[in-house]
Order: C-alpha cells, then structure tokens, then sequence
C-alpha cells in the first residue's frame, strides 16, 4: 500500500487495488503525459518526453554503430500505392486514417495518414536501387503514426504515437534473414542493459505477423502484473513487397534479380511497459539510462550556512562523470521532496545536512529497493556512478526476472492453464501442434492468446496442449495489452 500520511503518494492507486487506476495515476502524477481534446491522443509532457528522447538517443547510436542512417519520408501515402501490396492494405485498413480533402477539393486520390510506411520506402528503393552495388540500404526514421485504435490508454495505445521504423533492403534473402534476426538482438540487448527489462525472444505465429511479412520476430516483456506487452518487433518480408514495387537490380551475374527486405520497430508504448515492469504504489521507478534526473540532491535545513553550498559542490561532482542531476533548493519541505522523486522514479537521492557535513557524509537513498546508505562524502561520487552505471539496473533486472519466474508456469492441458490463469495472470509455457484453429480455441477457452514461438524451447509434453495430435512447437502464452 502507499505510505500514510504523504500526499504525493496517497494520490496513487495500489496497484493491488486497481492495477489500471494506478498505471493511469502515475502517468498523471509524474507529469508524463496529459490528455486532449483530439480523442484517443495524448500530450508527452517534458519529463515524458525526456525519457522518450533518451531512449532514442542510446537506440539511435546502436543503429549508427551498425551501419544505419536515419532519412524521413513523407506522412502521406497515396491510396493507389497502399494498394499494390495487398496483404499489407487488408492488415492495416481498420486502422487507416483518411485525408479526403485538400482545402475545399475533394481529392482525386484519397491519402493515408502513414500506419507504417513499408509502401513509401519501396517506392524511394525502386527509384534509386538499380545494382547491387546499391545495396544495402540500411535506413531508419522517427516519426510519428496513426491508428485508428478504438480503446486507448497513454503510451501503451493511442491515436497518434511516437517511433522508430527501420526498413532495410539487401541483395539476398540471408542478408535479410540475418538484418531481421541482428536488430531483434539489438532491441532485446537494449531492453535488458538500458530499460531493465527481461524479454522473451520468439518469432510470432503466421496469424500474429505482420501484413505482407514472411516472418515476423518479437520480443515479449512480462508487467508486474502478469501480462504481456510486446516491446519490438523485427519483420522479414523476403521479395514479397519487391515483386509488388517492381523493384529489381543487376546482380553480379549480370541478371535482374528482386531484392529482399526487413522492418523493425519499438515505440513510445516503452514507457508503458517501464512504468508497468518496474513501478510501485510510490511511482515511477525508472532505470538510470533513461532517467532524466538520475540524481537529486536535497539538502536539509537549508537555510543553515553551508548547506545549499555543499548540496551544490556535490552535484558538481556528478555533472563531471556525466551524470544527471538536480539540487532542489525550493522552499518545500524534505518531507515533500522525498515523496516528489521517489515518486518522480529518479533512482538515486542525496540527503545533505548539517550533521552531515560535520561528519563528512552523505545519506543515498536508492529507489528501486529503498534501501538508504551513509557514505563518506570522499566516497560519494564514486559510489554514486557505480550505483548508476551497474547496480541498480541489475538489482532492478534481477526483481523483474523474479517476478517472471514467479509467473511462469508449464501446462500440459487446457485445463492446467485455466487453473494457473485462476490464480493470477501469467505466462505458460505450453506445446502446441500448429493448426491455427487450435491455437484460436486455446485463446477462447482460456483468454490467453500466442504471444511467440520462443527461440529458447521446452519439451513440455509430446502432444499438443489443445488437441492431442503431436505438437510442433513449446508456444508462450498469455494475457497481453
């Protein structure tokens, strides 16, 4: 339960209570996000978009390190080119917003607001790769999109969203086969060493992929609540979209030949799926890569000489390792700045005070574990860095997988998985023989829906969980938002 007698606090939701009431509440309280009057989509406010802007500054430089550069295509995509890939029009069209008029003229040729914009670089790639010495392109954008969503909830569905949308092109079908496999290792490298967050690597079953994909490739982070929420997607689309661009080269053998393709992506629902893997009823508890104020000092009774001055030289220390901070010298409380970055998630508090600097100390306070731990002020700034650089993201990585452990149960029927899901929501590891009626029935009978084919598998049982007949795969399942 929140803490008594803090009303910064007190104003959360228990997640135990009403676990949707306090996802909301933080993304209120913590200033991330506010709503408008454009239905279905949300304001990022500037500490929700700080954490947004730092999680695209360490995936962008991963997608530099590996050779990708960053171009910007058009919002816009003519109703006549969506149509040429035709699987991928069918896939997004409840979703597809529609300009029809420009001014006061009805247009000729209705335009989609971008849902992706897989048709926009093939018809770039058809214009400009003629040889294989053309190839690779390697190219990524942030943009932003629209789905028609129905049922929204900030950050994790919305109208409009933030994102990332790399698409690449490559002269053969392993180099594709090997960008769709090396990204979906990017996202799962990110998500575990930046975002704490323990995912399961798989690839999605042929009635999960994506419109007009060959494979499509996913990472699956469990909440603290049991469920799912898919935090990247990487997709192999073979020559499909090629042959329906006309898109083709000269190889090296002097033949035309169409090239291969892939697309991957990961969204601002990233703060969502933070907010829900590491929080509690306090607030936010954010990793300290994407922290935007990694430290805050707060310095006690203030208005005492020395204090504000010592307060200030240790922040200093920080700024020249390169770390984030902040000295509040406002006229609140102690007592309402805890409650304010505790439940702001910054993940490492500096109490300073008088008594403190008799004894040439300082009180951390962690948040992840709220441990708090004296240390000699000689010592602060390196315990601070290590604090901030390994060991928080592990302890916070560490809790996470426990939880997932915790929740993760094998069935052999479907009986077995409606009784863990009984308890509590939950991942189940269960074989499955293939058929897309079965898997349909499981997620009937049970609301747990395919979440991947793990790359990791168990032999569970020989059979199938639904039918009996011999199974194929182990699949993970569950409840996902």
């Amino acid at each position: 339960m929140a803490k008594k007698g803090n009303k910064m606090v007190n104003d959360i939701t228990a997640m135990d209570e009403d676990f949707a009431k306090w996802y909301t509440d933080i993304c209120k309280k913590a200033e991330l996000v506010e709503y408008t009057s454009v239905k279905g989509c949300m304001v990022i406010r500037p500490y929700g978009y700080a954490i947004w802007e730092n999680i695209q500054h360490i995936l962008d430089t991963m997608f530099k390190e590996t050779g990708h550069e960053n171009v910007c295509m058009p919002m816009f995509i003519p109703e006549s080119l969506l149509q040429k890939e035709k699987d991928h029009v069918e896939g997004f069209a409840p979703e597809v917003a529609w300009v029809t008029h420009g001014g006061n003229e009805k247009l000729e040729d209705r335009l989609c607001v971008r849902p992706t914009s897989e048709t926009l670089f093939c018809e770039h790639y058809a214009n400009i790769v003629h040889s294989y010495r053309d190839l690779p392109k390697l190219y990524n954008q942030w943009v932003s999109v629209v789905r028609w969503e129905k049922t929204t909830r900030p950050f994790l569905r919305s109208r409009e969203f933030l994102w990332q949308e790399g698409h690449t092109i490559h002269e053969t079908a392993q180099e594709a086969i090997d960008e769709t496999e090396r990204m979906l290792d990017l996202y799962e490298k990110f998500c575990q060493e930046s975002l704490a967050m323990p995912v399961v690597k798989g690839r999605k079953t042929d009635s999960d992929k994506f419109a007009g994909a060959e494979a499509t490739y996913a990472i699956e982070a469990m909440m603290h609540d049991g469920k799912a929420l898919q935090a990247g997607t990487s997709h192999y689309f073979g020559d499909g979209f090629a042959r329906a661009f006309d898109i083709q080269f000269t190889g090296k053998d002097n033949k035309l030949a169409y090239p291969h393709q892939t697309s991957w992506g990961v969204t601002t629902r990233l703060i969502g799926a933070i907010i829900m893997t590491h929080g509690d009823d306090n607030g936010l508890v954010l990793p300290p890569a994407v922290a935007p104020v990694q430290a805050v000092v707060i310095p006690i009774q203030q208005f005492k000489e020395g204090v504000l001055d010592k307060a200030n030289e240790i922040a200093d220390k920080l700024k020249a390792l390169g770390i984030r901070v902040k000295v509040d010298d406002s006229d609140n409380s102690p007592g309402w700045k805890f409650a304010e970055y505790e439940m702001r998630g910054v993940p490492v508090r500096i109490e300073i005070g008088p008594k403190d600097i008799e004894n040439n100390q300082c009180v951390l306070g962690i948040r992840y574990s709220g441990e708090k731990v004296t240390v000699s002020l000689d010592e602060m700034a390196d315990k601070v860095k290590a604090l901030l650089d390994s060991e928080i993201t592990k302890g916070m990585f560490d809790k996470a997988l426990e939880n997932r452990k915790n929740r993760t149960h094998a069935c052999k029927t479907i009986a077995e998985m409606n009784e863990a899901l009984a308890k509590e929501d939950c991942f189940i590891h269960a074989m499955w023989c293939g058929d897309e009626a079965c898997e349909d029935k499981v997620k009937e009978e049970t609301g747990a829906g395919s979440r991947c084919i793990p790359f990791e598998q168990e032999k569970i049982s020989d059979v199938c969980v639904c039918c009996g007949k011999p199974a194929k795969h182990m699949v993970l399942w569950g409840k996902a938002y």
